[in-house]
C-alpha cells in the first residue's frame, strides 16, 4: 500500500511527537490500508531497543520484538520454559506468513487492539505490565489486561508510545493452558483461552471471543463447574461478526475454559 500523504520518514529519537505522525515498526498494518491523516512516519527501530531482557526477575520484551524472534525465544533458565512454550503458541496463533512473522512487532500487535491480537493475549495473560513513555518525556505503566478497552481500541493517549512490557518471574515459571478455536483451520482467532496456575492461584484469561481480555481469577485450582459459575457471573460481551457468532464464541468459550481447567488439575 502506497501512503500518499506522507511526506516524511524521521528516526523517532530524534523527532518531537506533532499531529500528522505515525509510529513504525514493523508496518505491517501501516502499510495494510490506506493511512490518509498520516503526514510523517517515525522510525522505532533507530531506538534500538534490545527485543528480549531476560533476568532471574523475569522478562522484558520490547515493543520493537519481532514475533519470530519472540518464538526462537529460548529461556535462559530452565523454570521459564512453560512461558517459552506459550509464546511459540501465540506466535502461532498469528497464522501469518513468514514475512509478516518476521515484521510484525509485539508493540505493534498490542497497540492494533483487536480481540484476536495473540500478544495481548500472551501478556494479559501473564500479568504483563506495559510501559508508556509520553510525549514531554514521562512514563505511565499499567496491565496489559487493563490496556486494550475494545476492538481496535486502548489507553494510549496522543503521542505516546508502548516501549515494553515486562513479566515477572512468577509469571513466567507458572504452568500453562492453552485452548485456540477457529471456524477454519487457518482462520483468525475466534476463541484464545490461557489458564496460568500459580502456587496460591490460578488465572484464566479469554481474548478473541470478547472485545477486551476477560481474567477469572481463583485462589486454587477451581474444578471446570466452579470455574463456568464465575465466568458466567462475568457476563462477557461476546463478539458476533464473520469470524464466529455470539452463541458460538460463548460455547466454545465455555468449553476452552474447562478443558484447561481439567488440564492443569492433571
Amino acid at each position: 500500500m502506497d501512503l500518499c500523504t506522507v511526506t516524511e520518514f524521521a528516526p523517532a529519537p530524534a523527532s518531537a511527537w506533532r499531529d500528522g505522525d505515525a509510529w513504525l515498526g514493523g508496518g505491517t498494518w501501516l502499510f495494510s490500508q490506506p493511512q490518509p491523516g498520516v503526514r510523517r512516519l517515525l522510525d522505532l527501530t533507530a531506538f534500538g531497543w534490545p527485543s528480549l531482557s531476560e533476568t532471574a526477575d523475569g522478562l522484558t520484551i520490547a515493543a520493537t520484538c519481532t514475533l519470530a524472534e519472540l518464538a526462537r525465544w529460548q529461556p535462559a533458565r530452565r523454570d521459564f520454559e512453560p512461558a517459552g512454550q506459550l509464546a511459540r503458541q501465540c506466535c502461532d496463533a498469528l497464522l501469518g506468513s513468514f514475512k509478516v512473522q518476521n515484521m510484525a512487532t509485539v508493540g505493534g500487535n498490542i497497540c492494533l487492539s483487536l480481540p484476536a491480537g495473540p500478544m495481548t493475549s500472551l501478556a494479559a495473560s501473564l500479568d504483563g505490565v506495559a510501559t508508556l513513555h509520553e510525549p514531554d518525556g514521562g512514563t505511565r505503566e499499567m496491565p496489559v489486561k487493563d490496556f486494550v478497552t475494545g476492538d481496535g481500541s486502548n489507553l494510549l493517549r496522543p503521542g505516546e508510545l508502548l516501549r515494553q512490557v515486562r513479566i515477572s518471574a512468577a509469571s513466567l515459571r507458572a504452568r500453562t493452558a492453552f485452548r485456540q478455536v477457529s471456524l477454519s483451520p487457518v482462520g483468525r482467532s475466534a476463541v484464545l483461552v490461557i489458564a496460568r496456575r500459580e502456587t496460591s492461584q490460578t488465572i484464566v484469561t479469554i481474548t478473541a471471543a470478547t472485545s477486551h481480555p476477560v481474567q477469572l481469577r481463583f485462589p486454587a485450582t477451581p474444578v471446570p463447574a466452579e470455574a463456568l459459575v464465575a465466568l458466567d457471573l462475568a457476563r462477557p460481551a461476546y463478539l458476533d461478526d464473520v469470524h464466529g457468532n455470539r452463541p458460538w464464541r460463548e460455547a466454545m468459550t465455555r468449553r476452552a475454559v474447562a478443558e484447561v481447567i481439567a488440564e492443569l488439575a492433571r
